[in-house]
């Protein structure tokens, strides 16, 4: 017959399980007595300011080849900055190869414009880095559309008519072309934030 013996640390686990029960006991009452005790969390977390916009994730694009083509983005428009879609800040990068972990190109740069209306973003950004030097400095454009999640979300790029980036300068800020591409199920999620149009007030 088994016997249920206490040592020293055993009976440490009792004591500090028995100061856990106290402590919710404490908590328990608290709310019963019409306190809330995650209240300051709550309120910290309220009085933070809700950004203006955002474009945040990353994906693989869909293809019946062995292509391999994955987006990420992390822009943000900050709420000091709502009336001006220029002023947005943060990160995009895309790569394009042949198959996965086969040869093609990439590059990734700095976001300088986004707009967002409903679960649609339409971003642009500066390439800073790349395989294919050429295309160093040129402006390039994005748009996605949030489907929400277990549905494949869409995507579009400027150069949809041209093949690739060209390293153009010239593109207009927050310019791109319809989110046509479909994203593969299962290979990540894009998500956007709705931008709140700063429409003005009639006297």
């Amino acid at each position: 017959m088994s016997r249920i013996t206490f040592t020293r640390s055993s009976t440490r686990a009792l004591a500090v399980g028995a100061a856990l029960l106290l402590t919710a006991g404490a908590a328990g009452a608290a709310m019963a007595s019409g306190e809330d005790g995650t209240r300051p969390a709550r309120a910290a977390a309220e009085a933070k300011p809700r950004e203006a916009a955002a474009l945040t994730g990353s994906a693989k694009l869909f293809r019946k080849t062995t292509e391999d083509v994955t987006f990420t983005f992390d822009a943000h428009l900050a709420k000091r900055h709502h009336a001006d879609p220029t002023k947005a800040t943060g990160t995009f990068k895309f790569v394009h190869l042949d198959r996965p972990g086969g040869k093609g190109g990439w590059a990734k740069g700095r976001i300088d414009c986004l707009l967002t209306g409903g679960k649609v973003a339409s971003a642009t950004g500066v390439i800073t880095e790349s395989n294919i030097k050429k295309i160093e400095g040129g402006r390039v454009g994005f748009s996605v559309h949030d489907l929400g999640t277990g549905k494949p979300d869409r995507l579009g790029y400027s150069w949809a008519a041209t093949g690739g980036p060209d390293g153009t300068r010239k593109l207009t800020k927050c310019t791109s072309a319809a989110p046509f591409e479909k994203v593969k199920q299962g290979t990540g999620d894009f998500h956007v934030l709705p931008w709140k149009v700063p429409y003005p007030e009639g006297r």
